[in-house]
């Protein structure tokens, strides 16, 4: 049993020096290829084997044969270790550089696309998250093409919208200055139209700006769907008796809500205009207000006749516009990217789907808490 004992500390010793000298090795050249560190990994395995068998044999517990057959062992085992370790480290670094390659697509511009050549679970497992990265990227480019396709049409609108008002007004204000008005206050009420038409496109960008930099100070309230909805149909009522529009209240529920009043009004109101403008004369515009399991929904129905599927995804944009031929564009288009900033700021969301005869627009707010 001492024998033993002592044969197994002398291994011990021989093993831990050599792994001593192998960590050095390894640290040393742990900036090089993969398999430089797996083959000093099986030398280290073996040169541990080794050098444990020549201290055992070093205090004489190995005759001169039985040493001699080890180390035959050994080396041949060796030379079987270090073949194997340079055909595996050859492999994983072919896979790992067919993976280097098809990760460069990244800064191109391109799609990942995976090497078809069969790879250990750790690079299979990196080559999925770059899979699912990849993905993404592709997602966020397609919106910032998009959101940048949709910023120039912005641009261009503007400019044309206020081009339009702007020639008006300096062709009345040259008429009046020269004095060849035959009425110059239907031109001083023209003008006072145009400027307050221009003045509300400036006030939906500087609002516009305010929710996309994130600086839209909400300042909420205890207050009643009931009398939301009532004060929005009551500011809407002149333009929809302009229109030949009729407006009706359908269900409304008196529940509360936690809101800003004055930007939930704003909300109110854009939908309210967008569906007057769109909807034929004699036509109804009709505004609901109910709870349900996803929170309070206010809705706003009108006749426009719907909109193309295609289009739908893209109501909520900033700059879209409708082309529908009984309703042409109008305005800046950004009544509606408005709505969807306001009302997620409130944690709320908004929607839209075409209904019989037209679309329906749909608000869903948290409900109020317990007073």
């Amino acid at each position: 049993m001492t024998d033993i004992l002592l044969i197994a500390l002398y291994a011990f010793l021989g093993a831990v020096a050599a792994g001593l000298l192998g960590a050095l090795v390894l640290r040393l050249l742990r900036h090089r290829s993969l398999v430089v560190s797996l083959t000093v990994v099986v030398a280290v395995a073996v040169t541990a084997m080794l050098a444990g068998t020549l201290a055992v044999a070093w205090q004489m517990f190995l005759s001169r044969h039985d040493l001699t057959v080890v180390t035959v062992v050994v080396a041949m085992a060796a030379a079987v270790s270090l073949a194997t370790a340079l055909l595996l480290g050859r492999w994983v670094v072919a896979r790992s550089k067919a993976l280097t390659l098809a990760a460069r697509s990244f800064g191109t511009g391109g799609s990942f696309a995976a090497p078809d050549e069969p790879a250990t679970a750790e690079l299979a497992a990196l080559t999925r998250e770059l899979e699912s990265t990849s993905a993404r990227l592709a997602e966020s480019r397609e919106r910032e093409r998009a959101l940048e396709s949709s910023r120039r049409e912005l641009v261009a609108w503007i400019s044309h919208d206020l081009r339009t008002p702007l020639a008006g007004l300096r062709a009345m204000a040259e008429a009046l200055e020269d004095g060849v008005a035959a009425d110059p206050d239907r031109y001083l009420r023209q003008i006072r139209t145009e400027v307050e038409r221009l003045n509300g496109m400036v006030g939906d960008l500087f609002e516009l700006s305010r929710i996309h930099a994130g600086a839209l100070a909400l300042s909420p309230s205890r207050i009643s769907v009931y009398d939301l909805v009532g004060d929005a149909l009551a500011g809407a009522d002149p333009l929809a008796r302009e229109h030949g529009v009729r407006l009706v209240g359908r269900r409304i529920d008196a529940v509360p809500i936690e809101v800003d009043s004055k930007e939930m009004s704003r909300v109110l109101g854009n939908l309210l205009v967008n569906a007057i403008r769109r909807t034929p004369a004699d036509g109804t515009v009709a505004v609901a207000a109910e709870c349900s399991d996803a929170g309070v929904v206010l809705s706003v129905t009108d006749g426009c006749g719907g909109i193309p599927e295609e289009d739908l995804g893209r109501v909520f944009d900033t700059g879209w516009r409708g082309t529908h031929a009984r309703t042409p564009p109008a305005g800046a288009g950004l009544g509606l990217a408005i709505v969807r900033g306001i009302v997620e700021a409130h944690e709320g969301r908004a929607a839209v789907r075409n209904v019989s005869g037209g679309c329906r627009f749909e608000v869903v707010l948290p409900q109020a808490g317990p007073a």
